[in-house]
């Protein structure tokens, strides 16, 4: 008797379809959510999941200014960026970057939660990420996510 052999198919490139999800950030906790919006964007939601191949979904964050800190992190968490410069490493609150750029919040949180390679910026690239409640991208024809 020959025994079966199952074999798991892969995702190929041109055979993944990328939906497009609305997410409400408005009083939502910005770890938990951003946690949540990579894992949409790797596409681990999906049985077809592939990890060398982007798979994922598209990702449309409403209100970010509104994204909630738990604690004291508001004040206490501290961002760095350097500039490229000797002596150029410059430092910024959570409330000093939501002041300056209200997006920045979620777009650093989730990109840190994504692969450091090309393909990690391939699925950052269809993050997008607004600061009231209207986006551009109605053609789309995007579903309402519920987190």
């Amino acid at each position: 008797m020959k025994a079966k052999l199952y074999t798991t198919k892969s995702a190929r490139k041109e055979d993944v379809v990328h939906e497009w999800w609305v997410v409400d950030a408005e009083d939502q906790t910005l770890g938990r959510l951003s946690s949540k919006i990579a894992h949409i964007l790797r596409g681990k939601h999906k049985p077809s999941y592939t990890p060398h191949v982007d798979c994922g979904d598209c990702v449309i964050v409403l209100n970010a200014d509104k994204v909630r800190l738990t604690g004291n992190k508001m004040a206490d968490k501290v961002y760095l960026r350097h500039t490229g410069y000797p002596g150029g490493q410059r430092s910024m609150t959570a409330a000093e970057l939501v002041a300056k750029k209200p997006r920045a919040l979620v777009e650093t949180a989730v990109k840190g939660m994504l692969p450091k390679n090309k393909l990690g910026r391939a699925m950052f690239k269809k993050l997008f990420v607004y600061e009231g409640d209207e986006h551009p991208h109605t053609a789309q024809k995007p579903q309402k996510l519920e987190l």
